[in-house]
């Protein structure tokens, strides 16, 4: 029997079909595609890439970071902090390194990640974790961590204020809490301008560190680059002191300074940081007796009742994150109750 032809309405028909069939297939690979790249976060900084003795050379570096992580190992106790302070929950970390206050952001069952300058990288590897955040002290573990996962190096870069917005606004992106972040953020700036008010007619101040019964004066960072410079240069370059001196470096012939010359410079407000409790140094003199002396007694600072013990850990540990920011402003509005 010959071969019936199709009717010219029916092929038109079964046409129009396949084509319908075809585009809700190119239109859902797009939404998966859009869905994909909505489902990760962009992170950009500049990576040093030159050996560790040589002089910096830096690349740019983007890594993508997936959203709503399960699994996340954080070596920088700042970012540790923000991402506790939004919610999140952390897989991983150092735990030796984790200040007692911070402690609330570690999961029931997080393991030991390693040091911060040194990972554990069959234990992390086997957690299979979902991102890796590094920061100051563990950025030299990049190439080795970046191998297991998405890793991101959210070390202070800027100001103090720049960094924490910048880490604060990711992290809150990744952890799908913004708001929360807009808000937090907002919060700390708030604090920083209320307690720069109180510094700003409080007359001059010294930052200064204790550690092993000698001391070291805190100068403004200036141009330093590094996380050193500026973690020894908050309470001027954040919080408005102004510096007893202007050039203290110069001053001081570098850092470690004498009792005399505490008494030589006289500042109005001496702002300690005790290194050895920071660290926990066992069986070191607390900054507090090093400093009870006859020549600090002479000081104006000590004689006005106006010798500022800082948080250690906050300020030399963490010294970033929403919740230690929190903390660092609270220290310095001493002078205002």
């Amino acid at each position: 029997m010959p071969r019936t032809a199709r009717p010219l309405a029916a092929t038109a028909l079964s046409l129009s079909a396949l084509l319908a069939l075809t585009a809700c297939g190119e239109e859902a690979a797009v939404d998966t595609a859009a869905a994909d790249e909505a489902a990760t976060v962009s992170f950009t900084w500049d990576r040093n890439v030159a050996a560790e003795d040589a002089d910096p050379e830096y690349e740019e570096t983007t890594v993508e970071v997936p959203k709503d992580p399960e699994t996340v190992v954080v070596f920088d106790m700042a970012s540790l902090d923000t991402i506790g302070a939004l919610g999140g929950e952390i897989a991983g970390a150092p735990l030796d390194s984790v200040p007692g206050y911070l402690q609330d952001a570690l999961a029931d069952d997080a393991f030991n990640a390693g040091t911060l300058f040194e990972a554990d990288l069959v234990e992390i590897e086997a957690q299979q974790p979902d991102l890796i955040v590094i920061g100051g002290r563990s950025a030299a573990l990049y190439e080795d961590l970046s191998e297991i996962a998405p890793t991101v190096d959210l070390s202070m870069r800027g100001s103090f204020t720049e960094t924490l917005e910048r880490n604060a606004t990711f992290l809150g992106e990744v952890l799908g809490a913004e708001d929360e972040a807009a808000a937090a953020v907002a919060e700390v700036e708030a604090g920083i301008e209320e307690a720069r008010a109180a510094t700003a007619d409080a007359g001059t101040g010294l930052g200064l560190m204790v550690s092993g019964g000698e001391l070291s004066a805190l100068a403004p960072a200036g141009d330093a680059g590094d996380a050193r410079g500026a973690r020894g240069g908050l309470i001027y370059d954040t919080f408005g002191v102004q510096p007893v001196v202007e050039d203290i470096e110069a001053a001081t012939h570098g850092e470690p300074v004498s009792f005399e010359f505490l008494l030589e410079t006289d500042p109005d407000h001496l702002w300690v940081v005790d290194r050895d409790a920071a660290i926990g140094e066992e069986g070191a003199q607390a900054a507090a007796a090093v400093l009870d002396n006859e020549i600090v007694a002479q000081t104006t600072a000590a004689q006005e009742d106006q010798v500022h013990y800082l948080d250690p850990v906050a300020w030399y540990v963490v010294f970033g994150g929403l919740e230690t920011a929190q903390i660092m402003i609270d220290d310095v509005l001493q002078i205002a109750g």
